[in-house]
């Protein structure tokens, strides 16, 4: 199939949940139940699934020959969406040696000593790989905005800050809308999913934690406290898509009730981000046609 005719077919998928504009942005417009009126069973998802995954690993070898760009791939969502079986799903088929998965979790005594993109911009992917962000410096306008007592925790100088009102918030949205800017100049294709759960469906799946005994593990009593200032979150995130949504780092609104649609969305997204670069194997110079021959000559010469 013409790459142009992948592009359409992958673009049924990702145009209704991307988002390049911040204007008008509001989370309630997007329905985490929305499926594009598709219906599948598992093996169905499944096998759909694995041909992209597929797909993206031959991709992905040629971005690694290339050498040129990197793909960074930046999850976000509330506990319970999906983020670590919608990574490990869709990257299923990739070579591991051309990729690596961050975890943020809290900051260590190191790390709030320095500048909040710090710990972030050091795991920026190399050219050639691809990297994705298990949460993100957006953790820093979300759960940091939700609690400002972890804002406070950074020791950023009090006249710099003046109250951790509204103004810094902007201040740091900003930020990462011109880091966002600096990477994408730099060869740096970024990709941001926000895995869109509803309040009913998360609170279904903590049920489904504590009531089976082999997902017990995945259950933490701080989930349930963070439930609580679940529209503050969505609050914090209308804020942060608003400000930062452009057509170079563009946001995947992604509906995270049905899993198997989820990772189908997320999937098409990136295989359709690098089928847009146009890749293709670096072309062997003349010169180094010489040195195979001459190594070819040479093999046949041993006995």
């Amino acid at each position: 199939m013409p790459r142009r005719e992948i592009i359409d077919v992958l673009s049924k998928y990702t145009d209704p949940f991307r988002v390049t504009r911040g204007s008008g942005f509001r989370l309630k417009n997007f329905d985490p139940r929305n499926t594009l009126g598709l219906k599948m069973d598992k093996h169905q998802a499944a096998q759909l699934l694995q041909r992209g995954s597929k797909w993206l690993a031959m991709e992905q070898e040629i971005l690694y020959a290339q050498d040129s760009w990197s793909l960074l791939l930046v999850f976000q969502a509330m506990d319970a969406a999906g983020k670590d079986g919608t990574i490990k799903h869709v990257m299923s088929q990739v070579n591991p040696q051309g990729c690596d998965v961050f975890s943020f979790k809290q900051p260590s005594t190191e790390e709030l000593a320095r500048h909040f993109l710090w710990r972030y911009s050091s795991k920026v992917p190399q050219r050639g790989r691809i990297g994705i962000f298990n949460r993100s410096y957006y953790e820093e306008v979300l759960v940091v905005r939700v609690h400002p007592r972890l804002f406070e925790e950074q020791k950023i100088p009090p006249q710099l800050v003046g109250g951790v009102g509204e103004n810094i918030w902007n201040q740091r949205l900003a930020d990462i809308a011109k880091f966002e800017d600096y990477l994408t100049h730099q060869g740096v294709i970024i990709l941001k999913f926000y895995l869109n759960l509803s309040y009913e469906e998360q609170k279904k799946r903590f049920m489904d934690r504590l009531n089976k005994p082999e997902k017990n593990w995945k259950f933490s009593a701080s989930d349930v406290r963070e439930r609580r200032y679940w529209h503050d979150y969505m609050h914090a995130y209308d804020e942060a898509i608003h400000a930062t949504a452009s057509k170079s780092a563009p946001w995947f609104i992604v509906p995270a009730d049905n899993k198997w649609f989820t990772r189908l969305v997320v999937a098409a997204a990136i295989v359709e981000a690098v089928e847009k670069l146009n890749l293709e194997y670096p072309k062997v110079t003349p010169a180094r046609m010489k040195d195979f021959a001459a190594a070819r000559e040479e093999l046949h010469a041993e006995k």
